[in-house]
């Protein structure tokens, strides 16, 4: 019986199976995946704030007024400073509901809109990293596997975006577009649309994914598996699909993180420059915005979506590195240029 049981073959772990095994053990990635969570789900719980804090974060409160400790406070108190004149927004409450982060230059509730602000942040990088993706994937593969004309027109495009500056090409885009939006044909969209900074972020990093994807496909292709199904009349789609890009995904997968820091950085700056997302909607690169006038009365106005700012792209990454170091620990991937 003991002989019997020693002979069975022991059941092995598949190669995905052993890297997140591997990541779970990565207390660093863990952490920063689990602090990235906890800002995704407190975003997204943004409407639920505003509705309990009965606020309107996109409507100015010049008026308004609160009650604290049972007294009535103005959210806009007259100035004390010089001559009097003008108003200074009240400060932070720390009570949930009622300007836990005291208010902006309108009157308008800090936390609701640091949640939205998040909201919008979060989905524009979000969707500016498939887009990235999908597109910098398809430009690779097809110029890594197919060559000659077709491999030097698409390097070509991709040298003419990649000799710009990052954010001197997503200004000039924004610019370009914030005033009359985009229509092509039958497809318009309109200047104040999220769309327009989701677009316009992710086509100024295409080459980022697209160059080390071809590199990728380069080698691949000349590998001995896509040689033989080549001599077999395989269609080259069919490579593609079946043989080439499940030999990338773990590359693209190391891509998702690292590419959502880039845009959160990018999209924030354009919208603290007013070119990204358009009022009435936020993001925390508008509120920083609102906040640079009350740095010396109001400074968390600017400061707490600055930090938000930060401890997202370091949670990003350092998650980014812990899934690159389990997935392919060998991997020279880096959004960056030579």
């Amino acid at each position: 019986m003991s002989s019997q049981v020693a002979a069975m073959p022991r059941k092995t772990r598949g190669p995905w199976a052993v890297a997140f095994a591997k990541l779970a053990t990565d207390r660093a990635a863990m952490a920063s995946l689990a602090v990235f969570l906890i800002i995704v789900l407190a975003c997204f719980s943004a409407p639920l704030y505003a509705k309990w804090a009965g606020t309107d974060p996109f409507a100015s409160t010049l008026d308004a007024v609160i009650q604290i400790d049972g007294a009535d406070v103005p959210v806009m108190e007259q100035s004390t400073e010089g001559l009097g004149l003008g108003y200074t927004p009240i400060g932070p409450t720390w009570r949930l509901g009622n300007y836990f982060l005291g208010a902006d230059s309108q009157g308008r509730d800090v936390m609701a809109r640091l949640l939205y602000g998040g909201l919008n942040s979060l989905l524009i990088a979000g969707a500016a990293t498939i887009f990235t993706l999908i597109f910098g994937t398809l430009a690779g593969l097809i110029a890594g596997y197919f060559g000659g004309i077709t491999d030097t027109v698409l390097s070509r495009l991709l040298d003419v975006l990649w000799a710009f500056p990052i954010y001197l090409l997503a200004i000039s885009l924004s610019i370009v577009t914030i005033a009359q939006g985009i229509a092509i044909g039958p497809i318009e969209i309109q200047s104040g649309s999220l769309w327009l900074p989701i677009i316009i972020i992710g086509i100024v990093y295409i080459p980022y994914v697209a160059r080390p994807i071809r590199g990728q496909v380069l080698a691949l292709r000349h590998s001995e598996f896509v040689l033989a199904a080549i001599n077999l009349g395989v269609p080259g789609w069919r490579i593609l699909l079946r043989d080439i890009l499940p030999n990338i995904t773990t590359t693209l997968i190391v891509f998702v993180p690292l590419m959502m820091a880039l845009n959160m950085l990018t999209e924030s700056a354009l919208s603290f420059l007013s070119i990204g997302v358009q009022p009435p909607a936020a993001s925390w690169g508008t509120i920083i915005q609102d906040g640079q006038a009350l740095l010396y009365t109001r400074p968390l106005v600017a400061l707490v979506p600055g930090l938000a700012i930060a401890v997202s792209v370091m949670a990003l990454n350092v998650f980014g590195d812990g899934l690159r170091d389990a997935l392919d620990p060998r991997s020279k991937v880096r959004l960056g240029r030579d």
